[in-house]
């Protein structure tokens, strides 16, 4: 697990409906940054947005951080690496294209998770298309869960560099993710330097927070480890959270994203997941304690003071009257919570009403 304990978030720039902070830790040998907009907030808290909306949702805050990243001196030219399927939600080349970055060519590489009886079983590469162009810049998105597949894949790329003599200059990493993408990614640029000295490392940057991961079924019992995401244990941007808040039960959810490939391109697959989460939930209502389900899913017990707030959450750096309005907003959310009765039966049955209405033409 990472340790969050000295990590501490900074503004880096506020423009065009996007936020971007820097988690900041002496103990990092790479970038890693948070960005957070309107659309990637409702993806996230919206299993209702599918198909084309995924990207879409994803466009405006990858633009912008690519621009920033291009100011920075940090890409020049790229070289993307797609990660079939679900980096396709991911508009790296189009994104590139609007900020006037050279893209040399497009790698693919189809790397696919395999389950038994819904546990991850192991990983195989079904298909790949390698472009090969030295000193460049690598640039992914995708999802990282346990980090298995992008390791898997960044080795299958890197081996076939040094095979032909070549290397990188750096690789950036868009990802909705988890923190153990962190952790592979300062392990990886400490392996790569041992044969590729002048390698500059991983910038990643990350959409809406570096979340955890369930590694269990969790306290209810229908988590799917190594796959779903919730706040406990990772860093949160603020306005994320401000508008998860806002969303009056989108805190409740399965996972943090679901599976992005499903929701594009699998649509009646990613509805029967999101479905059955909330048939499950309601089966179990009964047995589950909702004020211990809420700590878990907010990410700690409450009643917090504002102090203990900012310091859970990384936010002592970041403008304290902004924060202190966050804090009560949040306070007034879990008084809300607490006087309208809310029980997970009828937020089962809420949540599926709602989600079945939303996409009624997907089933029909």
């Amino acid at each position: 697990m990472n340790d969050w304990n000295n990590v501490r978030l900074s503004q880096v720039f506020s423009d065009e409906g996007t936020k971007c902070y820097m988690l900041n830790a002496p103990q990092y040998v790479n970038e890693y940054y948070i960005i957070s907009d309107p659309a990637t907030s409702r993806l996230m808290n919206s299993p209702e947005v599918v198909g084309f909306e995924v990207y879409q949702a994803l466009l405006p805050s990858t633009a912008r951080m690519m621009r920033y990243l291009k100011e920075q001196d940090r890409i020049t030219s790229a070289n993307i690496l797609s990660i079939l399927r679900g980096a396709l939600n991911y508009p790296m080349e189009e994104s590139c294209y609007r900020e006037g970055i050279r893209i040399h060519d497009i790698s693919f590489l189809s790397s696919e998770r395999v389950f038994h009886n819904d546990e991850l079983a192991g990983l195989e590469i079904k298909y790949s298309k390698l472009a090969m162009v030295p000193d460049s810049t690598l640039v992914i998105g995708d999802i990282v869960a346990s980090g298995e597949t992008l390791e898997h894949c960044l080795d299958y790329v890197t081996s076939y560099y040094r095979k032909h003599g070549a290397k990188l200059r750096n690789i950036i990493f868009f990802t909705i993710g988890a923190s153990r993408g962190i952790e592979l990614m300062e392990q990886l640029t400490a392996q790569y330097r041992t044969f590729w000295p002048e390698f500059e490392g991983f910038i990643g940057v990350y959409y809406g927070g570096v979340f955890n991961m369930y590694y269990d079924r969790g306290m209810t019992g229908i988590q799917v480890p190594l796959v779903d995401f919730y706040w406990k244990d990772g860093i949160i941007a603020p306005d994320y959270r401000r508008r998860t808040f806002e969303t009056r039960d989108a805190l409740f959810e399965k996972c943090t994203i679901y599976d992005g490939g499903a929701r594009r391109y699998e649509i009646l697959d990613h509805i029967h997941e999101v479905s059955e989460y909330w048939e499950d939930m309601r089966d179990r209502a009964d047995v589950i304690d909702f004020d211990a389900f809420l700590h878990d899913k907010l990410g700690y017990p409450t009643p917090i003071s504002f102090e203990d707030w900012l310091a859970v959450n990384h936010y002592q750096d970041l403008d304290e009257i902004e924060m202190r309005g966050l804090y009560e907003e949040e306070c007034r959310f879990l008084q809300y919570v607490h006087d309208s009765g809310m029980n997970l039966k009828d937020l089962s049955e809420r949540r599926l009403t709602e989600f079945r209405s939303a996409l009624r033409k997907y089933i029909l």
